[in-house]
């Protein structure tokens, strides 16, 4: 049993700091290519890319967020926070997906803005070569980050992924608009209405995350069918139905509660024993702590 939990706690050990080692890699790239792209958005006078530079240094608060996350994680229960501080991400989540909102609207003031006073930008062979290596790295980081959140199961890194690739996405939006920029004088503030959607997007996308996990969310088709498999295969024909089941999230940490009906003549022992098993082998499946009810066939609970 010591040797068990020895080897849960490496386990443990190691997708801490590979979830660490995602975060700080993604706060020190992302910082570096913010001062990057903003030196050179504001020497070609573009507000597409200046607000592309802005949309990556939310990217690096994303991954702040990602870091305090797993931070808070090793902080035990206390009386006031019973479950652990896991909620804490999410709360984070809901500021930094509403300062990144504003920052969208007034990058959207200002491109359509641009379009209205006939501003252009003059685009350099260096800014090009900037959100070209960007686009790059950032593809790059996504894909890092997406096989480091699928490895240990962490929807905070795959979530930070698709964060790193829209910021590729944009910064390629705005290489091949740069290109045609030589040609028509609206590309700027065009590009900068389309960067701006996309910063609005993942604030919205990041706001509806966080708030959902806050409120609660409804337990999946898959986690109902891996629960049902797991009681029944513990229980054998035991159990005549799996019902009621509600999931509580606090970050990663997983509280999920479920009925069983069994047969009247089960004892109160029988019963006892039969739901300790499928509460481990959830445990031990599905990295889920579960709380079984055990009610007799007839119950209408």
């Amino acid at each position: 049993m010591k040797d068990q939990s020895d080897k849960k706690a490496s386990h443990w050990l190691a997708d801490q700091n590979l979830g660490s080692t995602e975060g700080w890699l993604s706060v020190f790239l992302n910082t570096f290519l913010f001062f990057l792209k903003y030196w050179v958005g504001m020497a070609s006078g573009s507000v597409a890319m200046i607000a592309d530079a802005w949309h990556t240094l939310s990217d690096t608060l994303t991954s702040v967020v990602v870091l305090v996350g797993f931070w808070i994680k090793k902080m035990p229960p206390d009386k006031e926070h019973p479950f652990g501080h896991g909620r804490a991400e999410s709360v984070a989540s809901v500021v930094i997906a509403t300062l990144l909102m504003v920052v969208g609207f007034s990058f959207l003031r200002d491109s359509v803005q641009r379009l209205i006073n006939y501003q252009a930008a003059a685009f350099t062979t260096v800014a090009l070569l900037v959100f070209l290596v960007s686009t790059l790295l950032k593809e790059l980081l996504a894909r890092f980050s997406l096989w480091a959140g699928k490895k240990i199961n962490a929807y905070s890194l795959i979530a930070d992924a698709w964060h790193h690739r829209s910021d590729a996405i944009a910064s390629l939006l705005i290489v091949v608009g740069a290109y045609f920029g030589r040609y028509v004088w609206w590309i700027d503030g065009a590009l900068g209405i389309a960067v701006s959607v996309v910063i609005l997007y993942t604030a919205i996308e990041l706001l509806l995350q966080a708030t959902s996990i806050i409120m609660g969310i409804e337990p999946s088709r898959e986690l109902r069918e891996n629960i049902v498999a797991i009681a029944k295969e513990v229980c054998d024909d035991d159990i005549q139905d799996v019902h009621h089941l509600h999931v509580h999230q606090y970050g990663d940490h997983v509280e999920v509660t479920f009925h069983i009906r069994v047969n009247p003549n089960t004892t109160v022992h029988e019963a006892h024993e039969m739901a300790s098993r499928i509460e481990q082998a959830v445990r031990e499946k599905l990295h889920i702590e579960a709380t079984v009810h055990v009610e007799p066939e007839y119950s209408a609970s």
